[in-house]
């Protein structure tokens, strides 16, 4: 969170954190959002706030609030945008520790790590509604992008695995 307050600061941007322990104060900090006429909301990874997803980006959306989440399950929500570490790809290599210990490996001698793949995903069908105009190389940079079909105007979503070539 320190990391958020400098950045804001060096754009010149005023930050108020909300602390959220549990439902009714993640019920409050709404509130106090709304009052605070917020002009976006920056959510960082908890399990409260993963749990209370659909509901978070219906209030973002409600509220017109553009809304950064830490993982792509908040985008295909209706999130405008997330950034953070896969999940999947966390719970893949959490069953490669459980086949280690299984095996016989004390779970002290593994080796504790970090996240490894991280993913951007935008949605444009909230810029749009948000009246955001996303620049062509942000998109470029997402692994995934969801945008409205042309013909239904259902939202479709477009998902990439990274790729990291070595330099």
């Amino acid at each position: 969170m320190q990391d958020v307050q400098v950045a804001a600061r060096a754009l010149g941007l005023a930050l108020q954190a909300v602390e959220v322990r549990d439902l009714p104060e993640l019920e409050s900090a709404l509130s106090t959002i709304v009052s605070a006429r917020a002009d976006a909301l920056i959510v960082t990874a908890a399990p409260l706030f993963f749990s209370h997803r659909v509901q978070l980006v219906e209030f973002a959306t409600k509220n017109q609030i553009p809304a950064m989440f830490f993982t792509r399950e908040f985008v295909e929500a209706g999130s405008l945008m997330a950034y953070g570490p896969s999940l999947r790809e966390q719970f893949r290599r959490a069953a490669t520790y459980v086949d280690k210990i299984l095996k016989g490996a004390k779970p002290a001698d593994l080796p504790v790590e970090r996240p490894m793949k991280f993913e951007l995903g935008i949605n444009l069908k909230t810029a749009k509604m948000l009246g955001i105009t996303i620049s062509p190389t942000l998109l470029f940079q997402a692994d995934a992008v969801i945008r409205c079909a042309a013909t239904t105007g259902a939202p479709t979503a477009m998902w990439a695995r990274s790729a990291f070539l070595p330099t």
